[in-house]
């Protein structure tokens, strides 16, 4: 029995020595602090030969940031890795605490964060990519979209550089709030559908009521669709965005593949580089997704050159 225990310990020590041999492990960068908790990220940086780019992989579903994405993070990165890329794994605030723009702004602080210390990380700040799955993929479009908001007045550096990225690789992401599925033409927010995806609370807008001294739900209907309007990224597509690959799945009944063809779309129409690669008999998510991520690594290849 001791036998067979020490063997184990070998195994795993060896196992730990060759994880580190391909890599380092840089756990628990705090990119930010908000009401009170640490905001994290992990960097993995390959050793032997380092193309001095970077990619943010956003650690999100359902617009939850958890501990087992970290861990599928660590099994899951190799593709990257071997192809050179630094990466950093992001862990945002999340539902019911936090809501879709509260995650964002996480996101944006992360990217800048990232290019900020850019010299440090041996990365070219010049060269960074995104990548996410379902919320992370639509959190992902939000950065590659959304107006370059920087605040030049800050105390803080970091909040004085770009949130911007150069190439975007997402799965399934939901893209248009409003027109989920195909044209919403109730003009409301399908509430038992949040309910129903477990995802209500990341839709629980409030804004700050000076009387109570508490952030309260935002009830009223028009001001709701606006928001939700707001964290569509297909509202903000410009010409100016960088190249967009998605890969979504023919038999998602989650998140609808029209949500990425009508993306898609709207990328054509500007004429910023776009792939769409539909997934036959692809649901939302299934085995060996590496398959299609040799796509991605293509992908950053050719645009983060």
């Amino acid at each position: 029995m001791r036998f067979k225990l020490l063997t184990i310990i070998l195994l795993i020590s060896y196992s730990s020595f060759a994880i580190d041999s391909a890599y380092s492990i840089k756990k628990e960068i705090i990119y930010g602090r908000k009401d009170g908790m640490a905001l994290t990220m992990l960097m993995l940086k390959p050793i032997a030969k380092s193309n001095g780019k970077a990619i943010i992989s956003v650690l999100n579903g359902n617009w939850i940031s958890s501990p087992r994405m970290m861990d599928a993070f660590l099994t899951k990165s190799n593709i990257y890795l071997d192809a050179g890329y630094t990466l950093f794994g992001v862990m945002l605030s999340s539902q019911p605490q936090y809501t879709i723009p509260d995650e964002i702004k996480d996101l944006k602080r992360a990217v800048r964060f990232v290019r900020y210390n850019a010299k440090a990380y041996g990365i070219d700040a010049d060269h960074i990519g995104i990548t996410g799955s379902s919320a992370g993929g639509h959190l992902s479009l939000m950065i590659a979209t959304s107006d370059d908001d920087k605040n030049l007045k800050s105390n803080d550096p970091v909040d004085k550089v770009s949130a911007r990225v150069q190439a975007v690789a997402v799965f399934y992401p939901p893209t248009d709030f409003i027109n989920y599925g195909g044209p919403n033409t109730s003009g409301k927010i399908n509430q038992a559908g949040l309910v129903f995806a477990k995802v209500a609370a990341a839709f629980d807008f409030k804004e700050w009521n000076d009387t109570t001294g508490t952030f309260v739900s935002i009830t009223d209907i028009k001001r709701r669709l606006e928001i939700a309007k707001e964290i569509s990224p297909i509202t903000w597509v410009t010409a100016d965005d960088p190249p967009v690959i998605i890969v979504h799945g023919d038999k998602d009944f989650l998140v609808p593949k029209q949500q990425s063809e009508s993306i898609i779309e709207k990328f054509k129409e500007v004429q910023v580089p776009e792939k769409l690669i539909i997934k036959q008999g692809g649901a939302h998510g299934w085995p060996n997704k590496e398959v299609e991520e040799k796509n991605f690594v293509e992908w950053f290849d050719k645009y983060l050159k």
